[in-house]
């Protein structure tokens, strides 16, 4: 039995060379891609930003921009349907005891003589504009409200200075806890409820401008001391960790959480940013994980779609399909949506004066989060094309979002096997150099198959009913 089998597998071995080399038989045609609507990978919370350290201000008219252009650039950034429909924002908690601009304002200015003191603290229902900002993105039907702070007031640190890293005193751990618990009470005072609350911003790194340092055990250390206290204060509200200036590096953060039954009850969703580099693993978590924060290092304010300069719209784009599916994260949080000057914002306003200018970073974040909605779910995609970064949504509504990055130089037509659904007027939208989420007629259907023409160096969103 032995001997016949191993001559059959020669037999084999030859039938299947002879036929490789014969030229007048058609080589196998490549798999087609399939994307299968009828399962289910991670959820999708969102698609956000952050206009900390007085960047709403600006927005709501500091340097000059009138009435009907802050409106305008609202509709932008919150707009379903003339803009991203943005649906995070992010707030920065104030360390600061001045209002100079780039500031952020504690609201508690004054050591009250001890941790274990009466704090005075201090409301201007304006925070930096932050507060008018959380009320109009309230209007546009945001519900998630991320607040973060980037330091505790000066006193509580080791360093007794708001800037320049410093740790949090371990005798000031309640008293930072019942600040923080203070912040989310005010914007509640406001009508506007903080979802997500985070302690600690870069805790790996050390800026010269507002920071604090954690190591991983520290963080957990204070987890033991927030957790309980903001579960006491009735507020409705999730805390997040730890906002690692790298990916990479939030995974020592993430480790030592998990590893402590108390951290690990405190904590909602693990939050890293991505300067370090790329995403290249997910976080070693079961829990929801935020991209939180970031934006791609330039020196001009850049309007390109795609210049490799590394802060171009194709940049950004392939940097949320990647932290989509390598990272499997469940919301994508930009830096900043507006500033000034030479910002890597999504737009741009004007120093002084009633203007503003848009990127086409933002239309690479806005082509997904217009279209991908809260509570979305991302779906399993095979492809063989390397060219093509390809993601796959299923919204709460029943529509379904394809998301196709073509980074070849040239045009490419694709045919997909859809599992879930027949599709007979499917929509196509193109970003590129010379167009912003632009309807084109690039897609049809035959059955449970698509085919698009995809144009080269663009993203080619398709939403399917």
């Amino acid at each position: 039995m032995k001997r016949l089998t191993a001559l059959t597998a020669v037999i084999m071995l030859a039938l299947t060379s002879q036929a490789a080399a014969d030229p007048a038989r058609p080589a196998a045609a490549p798999a087609r891609p399939v994307i299968d609507f009828r399962s289910e990978l991670q959820p999708i919370d969102g698609f956000g930003f952050s206009m900390a350290f007085q960047r709403a201000d600006l927005l709501h008219g500091a340097r000059g921009l009138g009435p009907a252009k802050r409106r305008e650039v609202l509709d932008l950034l919150f707009s379903k349907d003339k803009g991203a429909g943005l649906s995070i924002l992010r707030l920065g908690i104030g360390s600061s005891t001045d209002t100079v601009y780039d500031h952020m304002p504690t609201i508690l200015p004054a050591d009250p003589g001890g941790p274990d003191a009466t704090p005075a603290y201090v409301w201007d229902g304006w925070d930096g504009g932050q507060v008018w900002l959380a009320k109009e993105a309230k209007k546009y039907g945001v519900e998630r409200f991320f607040a973060d702070a980037w330091s505790a007031p000066a006193f509580m640190k080791t360093n007794n200075n708001e800037n320049d890293g410093g740790e949090l005193l371990p005798a000031w751990r309640q008293a930072y806890a019942n600040y923080l618990v203070q912040y989310a009470k005010f914007y509640q005072r406001e009508g506007i409820g903080i979802t997500d609350l985070g302690f600690t911003n870069e805790p790996d790194w050390t800026a010269t401008y507002a920071s604090m340092r954690f190591t991983p055990q520290q963080a957990v250390d204070f987890l033991k001391v927030l957790g309980p206290t903001v579960r006491a204060s009735g507020l409705k509200t999730e805390l997040v960790c730890c906002d690692a200036a790298g990916w990479d590096r939030q995974i020592a953060f993430t480790e030592a959480i998990e590893a402590d039954p108390e951290a690990d009850k405190a904590v909602r969703t693990i939050t890293g940013h991505r300067y370090s580099g790329p995403t290249t693993v997910p976080q070693p978590t079961d829990k929801r994980v935020w991209m939180s924060e970031w934006s791609p290092d330039g020196t001009t304010w850049n309007e390109k779609w795609d210049d490799g300069s590394g802060y171009d719209g194709l940049t950004v784009a392939a940097d949320i399909q990647n932290t989509l599916t390598v990272g499997n994260a469940n919301a994508y949080v930009y830096w900043v949506g507006a500033s000034l000057g030479t910002t890597r914002g999504l737009v741009r306003l004007a120093n002084p004066g009633d203007d503003y200018r848009v990127s086409k970073r933002y239309w690479a974040l806005a082509a997904f989060s217009r279209f991908i909605r809260p509570d979305a779910v991302r779906v399993p995609v095979t492809n063989t094309d390397p060219a093509l970064q390809i993601t796959a949504f299923r919204n709460t509504d029943g529509s379904r979002v394809i998301e196709i990055l073509n980074t070849a130089t040239t045009e490419r037509s694709t045919t997909f096997s859809l599992r879930g659904g027949h599709d007979r007027h499917p929509e196509g939208y193109v970003t590129d150099e010379t167009r912003s989420i632009a309807p084109a007629d690039i897609v049809s259907t035959h059955g449970t198959s698509l085919t698009a023409k995809l144009a080269p160096r663009a993203l080619t969103t398709i939403v399917l009913d």
